[in-house]
Formats: structure tokens, sequence, C-alpha cells
């Protein structure tokens, strides 16, 4: 359950940027929306495929091309240092094949993740010693190698760092540092992904007379893969970079990209930045979480027909094992919540694991924060030493509360929506204590949002509307595929398709008749019926069959008409106040605390409902709203514990059976409404 967050819109506005700049009204509502109105930003945002700032604004970057270029007419041999996920790669394919084509000595080297980790390491500079490599340039990343490129130094190999990380206080004694976040740079534009930074590199090295319409052409491709693979905003000239990349991606004279578009099943359909965030990205980082970074590298610089179609079905191969690992490792976190339901009741998620892959465990830790609304930190246990990776929500400073914990951690790092950290196995309970401390101490945890664009009529959606959306593509991080609510909706008809893996599903309001697809949803998990009048937040999409262009709603979230899910998520977050020990006052315990005539109707409820599977948000609306769900919680749990019903509870349902019960039960005597009052009696006092 999410809380649904509808935008600020000026409709007087919106209405003069249409009007103003010939646009279609939902192009021009959405601009509006994205705080996008001025002028030169409308233009930009909609219009430019070339514009990019000059890279020796960029702190250190005059430094850097000095450096190289010496090495390069010298003969010096030159490392490109790079990182094992899909913006480290693209930064070492980019970098290394632009140094290639200018006649310098260069070769590569990606760390492994499992047995080296991120960035420089000391036994890599080992190896490039014994290689006579003279100079080291790190592409996403360095920033944060103080000790090691003073250790590459003291073996007399140089250094440049080209990073986009946020620097420590501490800047690495290198050659040359280019970094965006680094005091005293000047550069406007400061959310460059590593390829953004290594390409304005090469715009560097190119000189006074570069040919950016001709950079752009060789290296686009590589430039939006790494940029949308990094998810940093898709605005500006990161906005150039993936417009111009998926046009040369369709198009594409580079055989690696031809070949892991073929082998996903890409051939002859449009290239989005969409499918090749869920398509192209997955299959270069699956190499990397697997440990064979370099085969991604080498996949993209080859020209070799044979081996770039071998190494794409490795890498599709390679994904399809990281999708098997992903999952049983969620089997097995799935298992571990079910037997003890505590550690998704939580304000911050905690969950550790003997042995899970250490490079699937950052995905894993962001599905059970989709599930629960909720930060999560996964940790692997290997041998007593504990690495985790951990994903927040909206609103909550992750990286602000693992530091919180420094004292208990080995390392840590990150940023507010995404952390890694390493620990010793016993200490897991401590930190999943003061974490969760951390939180409280807080305050209310914020609850994951579900961000709207606006409300639209339904009577009025066409294809027309969808075509139009096209005008501001890309869409990705900072320009999110807009998201609509369509309200007060009549179910009329639920058709489940493709062996009830999906459904279709049928609305009317007024005159206006709308079919919709929720997709990765049984007729068995839809809570909903016919007849129920619901909300919808939905993507429109433009469906092409048959040579015919068709509207295609697509639903991302479901939730009765002029209900508002904040209410039930206050409801919530107090039982499991509750549950974690915290203190609540008189009038929030008695929120929770059911009477008998309360107990009577869940009762009649559950045994009157056709179906065991459960949904409380549900169950309250079909209650009437008499009941918070905070009390239903607490009703259902005292049930449970009295043998009326037997729940079980995962991360993807809530079952309820009904018991024989064969003599009269006194709710009185459950511990849970004992405590309870309890509580609300001691509060009283």
């Amino acid at each position: 359950m999410k809380q649904w967050s509808v935008a600020k819109l000026n409709k007087e506005r919106a209405g003069f940027i249409a009007d103003n700049y010939d646009l279609p009204p939902i192009i021009a509502t959405l601009l509006d929306i994205r705080g996008i109105v001025t002028e030169k930003e409308i233009y930009d945002f909609l219009y430019n495929e070339s514009d990019i700032d000059s890279p020796f604004e960029i702190k250190g970057m005059a430094q850097a091309v000095e450096r190289i270029r010496y090495a390069a007419e010298n003969g010096e041999k030159i490392c490109v240092y790079g990182d094992y996920d899909a913006d480290g790669v693209t930064s070492t394919a980019l970098l290394f094949s632009y140094l290639d084509a200018i006649g310098a000595n260069v070769i590569y080297y990606i760390p492994s993740r499992e047995n080296e980790g991120y960035g420089l390491n000391i036994s890599a500079i080992d190896y490039l010693v014994n290689e006579k490599v003279n100079l080291i340039v790190t592409v996403d990343n360095g920033i944060s190698a103080v000790e090691e490129i003073a250790y590459a130094k003291s073996k007399g190999i140089e250094t440049v760092v080209t990073d986009h990380h946020m620097p420590s206080s501490i800047i690495p004694d290198a050659v040359a540092v280019v970094d965006l976040h680094q005091q005293g740079c000047e550069s406007k534009f400061k959310m460059l992904s590593g390829v953004g930074v290594a390409f304005k590199l090469v715009m560097a090295l190119e000189g006074e007379y570069c040919d950016l319409d001709m950079l752009l052409d060789n290296y686009s491709d590589l430039v939006s893969i790494g940029t949308i693979g990094d998810i940093v905003p898709l605005v500006s000239e990161n906005r150039v970079f993936v417009k111009r990349g998926i046009s040369n991606i369709s198009d594409s004279d580079r055989v690696g990209i031809s070949a892991i578009i073929k082998e996903s099943g890409l051939e002859n359909k449009e290239i989005t930045s969409g499918n090749i965030s869920f398509a192209l990205v997955p299959r270069i980082n699956a190499v990397g979480r697997l440990g064979m970074s370099q085969n991604s590298v080498s996949l993209l610089l080859t020209e070799d027909d044979e081996y770039a179609y071998e190494m794409a079905s490795k890498l599709g191969a390679d994904n399809l094992e990281r999708q098997k690992i992903e999952r049983e490792i969620l089997e097995n976190i799935n298992s571990l919540i079910a037997r003890n339901p505590s550690i998704a009741q939580k304000r911050i998620i905690v969950v550790a694991g003997d042995d899970w892959h250490h490079g699937v465990i950052g995905i894993v830790s962001s599905r059970i924060k989709d599930i629960y609304g909720k930060p999560c930190i996964v940790i692997s246990n290997t041998g007593g030493v504990c690495r985790g990776s951990g994903r927040s929500i909206e609103g909550f400073d992750l990286w602000e509360a693992v530091s919180s914990c420094s004292d208990i951690l080995n390392q840590y790092g990150g940023h507010p929506m995404a952390v890694g950290l390493s620990l010793d196995y016993d200490l897991i309970d401590d930190f999943t204590y003061a974490i969760n401390e951390f939180a409280k101490n807080k305050g209310e945890m914020p609850f994951q949002k579900l961000n709207i664009d606006c409300k639209l009529n339904p009577a009025y959606l066409d294809v027309d509307i969808a075509k139009e959306l096209k005008l501001m593509l890309p869409f990705g991080a900072g320009n999110p595929t807009p998201v609509f609510e369509l309200c007060k909706l009549k179910i009329t008809n639920i058709i489940p398709i493709s062996n009830d893996k999906h459904l279709k599903i049928l609305f009317s309001n007024g005159n206006a008749r709308i079919s919709a697809l929720k997709f990765f949803c049984s007729s068995a998990d839809f809570m909903y019926k016919v007849g129920d009048v619901v909300d919808i937040a939905v993507n429109l999409e433009v469906n092409v069959y048959n040579n015919q262009e068709n509207l295609s709603i697509i639903i991302k979230d479901i939730k009765f008409a002029d209900i508002d899910n904040t209410i039930y998520l206050k409801s919530l977050a107090l039982y499991e106040k509750f549950c974690n020990g915290e203190h609540l006052n008189k009038s929030e315990v008695s929120t929770l605390i059911p009477s008998r005539e309360d107990f009577a109707l869940v009762y009649r409820y559950l045994k009157q409902s056709q179906s065991t599977s459960c949904s409380i948000d549900v169950m309250a609306y079909r209650l009437g709203n008499k009941l918070s769900y905070g009390k239903i919680r607490v009703i259902l749990e005292a049930m449970n514990e009295l043998g009326l019903i037997a729940i079980y509870e995962d991360m993807r349902k809530l079952d309820i059976k009904m018991c024989l019960v064969n003599e009269k039960v006194n709710i009185e005597n459950s511990l849970l409404i004992k405590k309870l009052k309890e509580v609300y009696r001691v509060e009283q006092i």
C-alpha cells in the first residue's frame, strides 16, 4: 500500500505554456508540474539534442588533458581503470576506444566485484606495476581512493581521477582530479554519470576543434546506456546523451550492442529508455554481479560478429542466473519473515542470511523495500564477515541512519537512497537495534509514495494523448513516466489473460468505457470485484497491433474511490509501534483495542468470505470503515492466538483459514488484548 500524492498544478501557467509554445495541453501540464516553465527550460527540455557545456568548466580538466595527451604522444602505457556496473563498463569502453583510436598505448582494468570490491585496490595496482603501466585514468571511481593513489605514486604510477561521486574532505594526491562535486568546480550541471564525465574528458582531449556531433554519433550509445544504468536525472546534458544515444542504438554499428539487442528480444522493436533500463543494463550489470565485468567491456569493444553474439548469449545466461539467485534469496527471506513477522514490523527492515551472493543483495533489498514501503538492509554472512546493501524510500536518509551506527560497522558508504556496509556477524543484532533506535528518534517514518502527475477524465482518453506524451521522452530518473489518476471507475468485468498471469479489467464512468491491464496479478490475488468503485493510477502507452495504433492503459496501483490510503498507513504504523514496544498514549491505544462487537463483525466477515486470501485495507472498506486498519490487525492476531483462525503471512500474501471451535472462546483470554489494555491502564494512570 502506498500514499498517493498528486502533484500541484498551476492551471493558469500551464494554459499559458500551451498557448505560447503551441503545445498539447497534456504536455504543458506536465512541464508545469515538473518545473519546466521558462522559454529556455522548455526548449532545452523538448528540443535540445546537441548543446553541451564546455568540459573545461570542470575543475581539473585542463590538467587531466595535458597529462593524458603527454602519455599518448610519448608512448606511455595508460590503464583505463573502471567499475563493474553498467556506468563503469561503458565509461571504460568509451575512454579505451577513444584512446586506442588516437594511437595511445592503452589497456583497461575492471576489478572483480566479489574478490576486489569497488574502486582502486592495492592488488590491482601491483598487477599494473607488473604490466609496466605509467598512468592510471580512473572512470566512475577514484575520488575516495586516497591511500591507493598514494600507493600507486610510490610505485611510480601517476593517476588521473575522473569520477562523479561525492568527495570526502581529503582529495587524492593525483596529477589531476576531475569531479564535478569538488570545491571550486564551476561546471553548471552537476548530475552527470561516470560515463558522462568520461565523454566530457574525450571532448576536452579533442580540443578547441572538437566536432561534438561526431563524438555524439560515435559514443552516445555507450553514454546513454551508462547514464540510464546509473539512474541519474534525465535532464539537461543527460537528456541530450540519452536522446542521441537511443537514436544511435536503434541503428547501431557497434556489433556488441546489436548482439545484446538481439539476445534480449528487442530486435525490430522500438528502443526506449525503459527497455534499455530493463533489458540492456541488467545484462551488463549481471556479469559484474557474478564476477566477470571484463566480458561486458570486451563485448562493447569487439568488431567480431561471431564473438559478439557468443558473448551476448553469455550475458543473457548470466542475467538469467542472476535472476535465479535473486529469487532464491527472496524465498529465503520470505521464509524468515513468515516465521518471524517482527522482522517486517521494524521501522527499518534488517534481514541477514548465510552466503547470499553479494552482487545480488542490493537488488533484493530494493524488492523488499518496494513490498513493505520501508527502508531495507540485506546482509550476507560469509565466514563471520558480513556485507550488507540497503535501499531507502523517499524522505528517509538511510546513509545518515547507517552513519549513526559507525561504531558498530567496519565500513560503510553510499547516499540517502542506497548504502553499502560491512560488519562482524556477532554485531548484527546490535546494528538492527541501533539503526531502528535512530529511526525511532527521528520521529514518524515517511510512507512510501506513489507520485501522480495529475487526474484525467476517463471520457477524454484516447490514443492521441499517449502519442503526445512521446514529446516528453526519454523517461527515467528526474523525468519519470507520467502517472495519471482516473477516479470513480466502476469495475464491470475482470478477465484473466495469459493463463491468469495478468488481468484485463473493464471499467465504466458515466458514458465512458475503458479497459486497463493489471500485469503480474492473478484473479485469485485481485482483491476487488465487479461492482466496486475504484480509483486507479495508470501509465498511458501506444500499442501497435496489425499496424493499428491503440491506447494501452497500464494499472500501477488501485484503491477504493475517495479512500485516502494515508489513514490506513497511519493506523498500520501505530499497530507496529505497539508491536515494537514503543510508547503509545491513551488515545493511540484506544484506537487499537477492539470490542466484542468488533470481533463479531470481523468473524462474520471471514466466515462469509469466499476467499482465504486477505487484504486488510480491502477488509476495512468492506466492513464500512467501522474499524481502523490497526484494530483489524489486532483482532486477527488475537483470533489466531485463541485458535479461531489460522494465519499464514509472508511478503506476498495474507491467508486466513477458519478453524473448527467446539466451545465458546473468551476474547479476554488473549494475551495481546491483555497487553493492550494494560498499556491503556498505565497510560490512564
